[in-house]
């Protein structure tokens, strides 16, 4: 089998290895696994997001501001790292909210997105004076009675769901009829309401989908929200303090898939920010990120624990699953199931022997974490790795089906 094969995906290069071992932030994988006692374990490299965070800041235009999206990965630790290296945090439920506001980001740049908050969640937003992304005039009108009854003016943006899509989209989040935001011809009411009440309105929120690696699509995508927001702006009689623009960006997952190249977004981005400074003045304007900022700075890992031939296929069962990572099993959002870039994480240096089943410790035939994927000759006590695991990961999955033991969690 050849190395050609084997990398079908794109290198994994954010990683070195060592006499064959993969090295996260320059730790041996069988040290990390020593620290996790054994069981399956997420690492998260610090030195991968600063090196992503940097690029997007060296690239993308000096006027435009960086978010991270909690709703990726949440783990406080994590976040903390990352708050120090973005302008704002974005979160979606109100524990995340707890979570950012320990962090060292100020609460005047943490925001508040999704459908459905609850009432206390949204009264702890109040208190804490960040910026709630509206949903629905219903939610709006909770906050009102909200500031009503504690004595406190709600920071408020417009979540718009416009009408336009965000083309070749992993999910699509924006467009048509959509649970998320307030369609572009209603926020208009909107805003009146929010002036009428006498809220601090901070501006709009408009965000198309995400997982994308098309930058056509996504120059096209940026500027119908410019001009959305801009024709918006334009009917309001309040000036407009911040733009989130969403953020779209993809990371490479699966074979064929190419990395993101920023050039041309960054290109296209700058008239638009420029254009809109000039004619509403200096406005807070963002992308907002998850996936593209911690994705590529995690692995899973899990050891094998068994090796069985089944008339005439080999298969390798390690100490996880899809409890521990359900989108690697094709049952989060994936129409048709594909492999994520694997490894065995002590044998690098080792070429791939034989197409291998990897699958969890849970019984039921889903629990797939690799369909015939070529690996090097797998024993048990190796440790598969499954990489591009640093977003939607441990809080993205059913940790407590079959009552299997937690994954571990590091930030090395």
């Amino acid at each position: 089998m050849s190395s050609k094969k084997r990398l079908s995906h794109p290198p994994m290069d954010q990683f070195n290895n060592q006499d064959g071992e993969l090295l996260i932030n320059g730790h041996k994988l069988s040290k990390l696994h020593q620290k996790a006692e054994g069981r399956a374990f997420y690492a998260y490299d610090r030195s991968v997001i600063t090196n992503k965070i940097q690029n997007f800041r060296n690239l993308m235009p000096a006027g435009l501001k960086l978010h991270y999206a909690m709703k990726a990965n949440p783990m406080p630790q994590l976040v903390n790292f990352i708050s120090e290296q973005v302008d704002g945090l974005d979160v979606a439920s109100g524990n995340e909210l707890k979570v950012a506001l320990k962090s060292s980001t100020a609460s005047k740049d943490i925001s508040f997105a999704g459908p459905g908050k609850q009432i206390d969640e949204l009264k702890d937003a109040v208190n804490a004076e960040i910026t709630i992304n509206i949903e629905s005039q219903t939610e709006l009108e909770r906050v009102n009675t909200i500031c009503q009854q504690i004595g406190k003016k709600a920071k408020v943006a417009i979540r718009v769901n416009p009408d336009f899509e965000l083309k070749a989209s992993g999910m699509k989040m924006g467009g048509g009829s959509q649970q998320f935001g307030i369609d572009a011809e209603e926020v208009p009411k909107v805003a009146k309401m929010i002036y009428d009440y006498n809220l601090d309105y901070q501006g709009l929120h408009i965000f198309t989908g995400s997982q994308n690696l098309n930058a056509n699509s996504l120059i096209e995508a940026h500027k119908n929200i410019f001009e959305l927001a801009t024709r918006l702006q334009r009917g309001f009689n309040q000036s407009i303090k911040s733009l989130n623009i969403g953020g779209g960006l993809g990371i490479p997952y699966f074979p064929g898939d190419t990395p993101l190249d920023l050039n041309p977004i960054s290109e296209a981005l700058s008239p638009h920010i420029e254009k809109f400074k000039q004619e509403f003045g200096e406005t807070h304007i963002a992308m907002e990120l998850g996936r593209y900022l911690v994705g590529d700075c995690g692995v899973y890992v899990a050891e094998i624990t068994d090796v069985k031939t089944s008339r005439g296929s080999l298969f390798a069962v390690i100490n996880g699953g899809l409890h521990h990572h359900l989108s690697v099993s094709g049952n989060f959002g994936q129409v048709i199931r594909k492999n994520y870039p694997v490894a065995i994480g002590n044998k690098l240096d080792q070429e791939p022997f034989i197409p291998v089943q990897v699958v969890g410790s849970l019984c039921t035939p889903l629990d797939l974490m690799a369909h015939k994927y070529p690996l090097p000759r797998v024993e048990i006590g190796d440790l598969f790795v499954i990489y591009q695991s640093g977003a939607y990961g441990y809080t993205a999955s059913p940790i407590n089906f079959l009552s299997h033991p937690h994954p571990v969690e590091l930030l090395v």
